[in-house]
């Protein structure tokens, strides 16, 4: 089997209601979503949801190569384009690429890609995570009721411009939780994205931990900064999380090494590979790995199979348009499908009809980093304005 050609497609994730967090907000609701999909001599095609920056040349590394030597081929992505660097899109692209080949594999095995990594229970922990800043109290409750009655027992917010608002967000949510779970202890978490400096993190989670048990805080800090998260993770109760935006092995090692993390975080869009990696790494250091994305399948299958897989963020109930997922949602837990490989599959019918929906990139949200970030005295009441 060899791989021949590659495609890329861009739909849209339409959540039909404002999302972001601390950046910046989708007004409408709308996100885009790029896809490759790669495609083999012997008619198998695997698809990755990610980036396709620079992928003509990161291609050139793996095309006629057979798609099942899989992590032999993720080093030659990297070193294709050693020179310029892996960070950034560029590497989603390689995450994207690298997924639609583990996709192809487990395709070829005639297996679900759980059961190809060694996974024994095709059932993976998840926690709710609505992108909610922008809700009202209303639109906030009814979001997490729906979470609630899918039996999860955890739940992440976003927030980290206002105490008081986060502090209440964070009760209630833990109240929504308990009473669908008969009064069992929930867990919640506050993702803040990077969106502090280290003395406004303290500060702030000190000042809800007098009165709600925080089980962790995310992102307090810039993503690179290990001194800076160490120093918050001293000054707190809470467990630090991180690691979503890193985009290499090497940048997690630096956070490890200055004991900066307690929750190691990948991205779904970093690959299948990347996150292995991490994990073991992780595993190592007697950390426990989160996966973190609004599509994150392939890390699904793949955290069925790592022992230090703690939960995954579980985001909007629906896939992006023109995409399917075997999986479903119960008593709190993603529950994976028996299709081989990745078990997703893309309608570009579907796709193309939507193709009025997508944002332009450079529109405003969660991407683009605010002027005054850190630098905020006030509560920022532009979000629900």
């Amino acid at each position: 089997m060899r791989i021949t050609h590659y495609r890329t497609l861009t739909t849209v994730h339409d959540w039909g209601r404002p999302v972001g967090d601390a950046n910046g907000v989708y007004a409408d609701g709308r996100v885009r979503v790029p896809i490759v999909v790669v495609e083999t001599d012997e008619g198998i095609t695997g698809v990755g949801l990610g980036p396709h920056a620079d992928i003509e040349n990161v291609f050139a590394a793996i095309e006629g190569e057979d798609p099942r030597s899989v992590t032999t081929l993720y080093d030659r992505m990297l070193r294709q384009v050693f020179k310029a660097g892996h960070a950034g899109a560029v590497f989603g692209t390689i995450g994207a690429l690298d997924t639609a080949l583990w996709d192809i594999k487990a395709q070829a095995a005639g297996e679900p890609l759980w059961r190809l990594f060694g996974g024994r229970d095709r059932r993976v922990p998840a926690y709710a995570s609505a992108l909610d800043i922008a809700l009202d109290d209303d639109e906030f409750v009814a979001t997490y009721q729906e979470y609630a009655d899918l039996g999860l027992r955890a739940a992440k917010v976003k927030g980290g411009l206002d105490i008081e608002q986060d502090r209440y967000r964070l009760t209630t949510v833990r109240d929504v939780l308990a009473k669908a779970n008969r009064g069992a202890r929930p867990s919640v978490m506050l993702d803040v994205n990077e969106t502090w400096t280290r003395k406004q993190a303290v500060r702030h989670v000190n000042e809800i931990e007098r009165t709600l048990d925080l089980t962790w805080i995310e992102e307090p800090v810039r993503r690179w900064d290990a001194e800076g998260h160490a120093a918050v993770g001293r000054g707190i109760r809470a467990s630090v999380a991180t690691g979503e935006n890193l985009t290499g092995l090497e940048q997690h090692r630096a956070l490890i090494s200055a004991g900066a993390v307690d929750i190691v975080q990948t991205a779904a869009v970093w690959g299948i590979t990347h996150f292995l990696r991490v994990a073991t790494l992780a595993h190592a250091h007697d950390l426990p790995v989160s996966p973190i994305g609004t599509t994150p399948v392939g890390l699904l299958h793949a955290a069925t199979s790592v022992p230090n897989h703690l939960v995954s963020e579980l985001q909007d109930l629906r896939p992006p348009c023109g995409v399917s997922v075997d999986l479903h949602v119960e008593d709190g837990a993603y529950v994976l499908g028996d299709t081989p490989g990745l078990g997703l599959r893309v309608d570009e019918e579907a796709i193309a009809a939507a193709s009025h929906l997508i944002p332009d990139p450079l529109a405003g949200g969660s991407h683009i980093r605010p002027e005054r970030a850190g630098r905020r005295l006030h509560p920022d009441e532009t979000l629900n304005a």
